[in-house]
């Protein structure tokens, strides 16, 4: 299994610019082959944080979620709105499964 958890800094005001593309971000991602779970939520003591949780089967559903359109279309709103930091940590039960998504 993947794990992925990370938080995106983002003004609370420019939140709601992107909620759209969020739902459908997640609802599409739960809908893939491999998605155990995938949830996106804002942080109770500072809504400037969205936190982001993935669990999926294996590294390739991984690999095929990044290549999907919906993927795509979720960057592209994310261009329309200022990320002050960023953290994405993957951990992973398969050895080798980060060096192999990595590249």
């Amino acid at each position: 299994m993947i794990l992925i958890s990370g938080s995106l800094h983002i003004a609370a005001e420019q939140q709601d610019g992107i909620l759209d593309a969020v739902a459908t971000m997640v609802a599409a991602s739960r809908e893939e082959p491999g998605c155990i779970d995938y949830a996106f939520s804002r942080d109770l003591v500072d809504p400037g944080i969205v936190r982001i949780t993935e669990r999926w089967q294996d590294v390739d559903a991984l690999k095929a979620h990044f290549a999907m359109p919906h993927m795509a279309t979720f960057q592209a709103a994310l261009g329309s709105v200022e990320i002050t930091d960023r953290e994405i940590f993957y951990m992973s039960g398969e050895q080798g499964a980060f060096e192999e998504l990595m590249g």
